[in-house]
């Protein structure tokens, strides 16, 4: 635990402020316990009250959604929107609907894309948001209608030079393009670079659907080649998870010479020996809307087990938790390191436990966290924003081509962190270490604000 007394103190100041918050407790005590090493030798953060002014959100704004179901009855849902730090740009960062969704959770997340768009080299500050309500078993007149709902309460606090949302779980092109429509007829302005994940045909960016699996597979691969001198040819490959991001670090995995071999949804997982065919993930998940079960069902020599994290049962080389959080604690760590892996890459936000990731380290498996190795959807986000800005396109090619580089630039910054702190290739404390310098220098040349 914090031996650092004011970092202690700071983390209890959190504790004692937010006592029914664990999922921003547990986000806050891994920040704060990279920072030991280095604290000590930056006595202006005390000075500067640095720490309790990072750790505190500049707002946080709360809403009523009132909107109609089909049948004619009222619904009530709660809207959140987090506005954490905007030292270094406008806040950016996604909006999810699921009923798991709540004012720890959403702060967490806030507080992570803080951290992780200071690692991406763009002019973006860190925020979050969404609402408990979930769209599944829900109409497209329903979802509509929620989306409108929420933007009504929400658009008066956005725009591209304050706040600019992007999709995240629960909230695709299709709910981005509701809320897009409904603003836009609110404040009369085509403002396409506030909300980013749109569809193409009104200023959304190619790569942005693929952007976050993608980024993964470039950090993983940054990972393998220069601390383990490896590559992804030939590795064996899980990806829980079968969402966006799952579906397209799966695709990537492939194109870097991988073998998938397992993936998930809530309800279990399935396992191809031969390797998943992603065209029928695809199918069975984006178009069909059906469970992962049916894979097996179609695929011969596939097999489908109950139990999502029963996934890491089976053995891999590479790790890659794409599902929820804290979806890796210490009795899937074990299987992952009995299974012989060799990496560990989070893919979804804090995937894994703080007693796991300790554990995988302590086994010598380098673990890449969220903050560093997700960062491709936000960064492609912004690229949006850049695009729309300019009114512009760019192809294919070039977006990818600045996610990759974007990439190895995030792997470095955090790897050069690690070593400076005397942590050499531990990336959670490097990325923590490289975030934060950069953002706690921009707030102290910004004064107290």
């Amino acid at each position: 635990m914090l031996k650092n007394a004011y970092l202690r103190r700071v983390y209890d100041q959190v504790l004692a402020r937010d006592p029914n918050a664990p999922e921003f407790h547990q986000c806050i005590r891994e920040f704060l316990e990279s920072l030991e090493g280095i604290a000590d030798k930056h006595p202006e953060w005390e000075q500067n009250a640095i720490l309790e002014r990072f750790v505190e959100p500049d707002r946080i704004i709360t809403f009523r959604v009132t909107w109609v179901d089909d049948a004619g009855k009222v619904q009530v849902n709660r809207g959140y929107r987090v506005q954490y730090n905007s030292a270094i740009g406008p806040y950016k960062g996604g909006l999810r609907f699921h009923p798991s969704v709540n004012l720890s959770v959403m702060k967490f997340l806030g507080f992570e894309m803080n951290l992780k768009n200071g690692l991406t080299t763009l002019p973006i500050g860190g925020g979050k948001g969404g609402s408990d309500f979930d769209p599944h078993g829900k109409s497209e007149n329903e979802i509509m209608r929620f989306c409108q709902a929420f933007i009504t309460e929400l658009y008066r606090h956005i725009g591209q030079f304050t706040d600019g949302p992007a999709g995240d779980i629960g909230v695709g092109s299709r709910e981005i393009g509701y809320m897009f429509g409904q603003m836009k007829r609110i404040t009369n302005q085509f403002d396409a670079a506030t909300l980013t994940g749109k569809h193409l045909s009104y200023g959304g960016s190619l790569v942005r659907t693929e952007a976050t699996g993608y980024g993964i597979c470039y950090f993983t691969d940054e990972v393998l080649r220069h601390q383990l001198n490896t590559s992804f040819e030939g590795k064996t490959v899980i990806v829980s998870g079968s969402g966006n991001v799952a579906t397209y670090a799966a695709e990537k995995a492939m194109q870097l010479g991988g073998r998938v071999v397992c993936m998930s949804d809530s309800n279990g997982y399935v396992h191809d020996p031969d390797g998943i065919k992603l065209d029928l993930i695809k199918d069975i998940k984006q178009n069909r809307r059906a469970r992962i079960k049916v894979y097996a069902d179609e695929v011969p020599g596939a097999t489908y087990h109950e139990g999502c994290r029963s996934i890491w049962d089976v053995p891999c080389d590479v790790a890659l938790p794409c599902a929820t959080q804290n979806e890796v604690d210490v009795a899937e760590a074990k299987k992952i390191i009995d299974g012989g892996a060799i990496i560990l890459t989070e893919g979804a936000n804090m995937p894994c436990t703080l007693e796991a990731v300790a554990m995988l380290q302590a086994a010598g498996i380098p673990v890449s966290p969220a903050k560093a190795a997700n960062a491709g959807g936000v960064s492609t986000s912004a690229l949006e924003m850049t695009q729309n800005s300019m009114r512009l396109s760019w192809t294919f090619e070039e977006v990818d081509e600045r996610l990759h580089n974007i990439m190895r630039g995030i792997y470095k910054a955090a790897y050069d962190a690690s070593v400076e702190a005397g942590q050499p290739g531990n990336l959670v404390v490097g990325a923590n270490i490289a975030s934060f310098l950069k953002i706690a220098d921009a707030m102290l040349h910004q004064g107290i604000v």
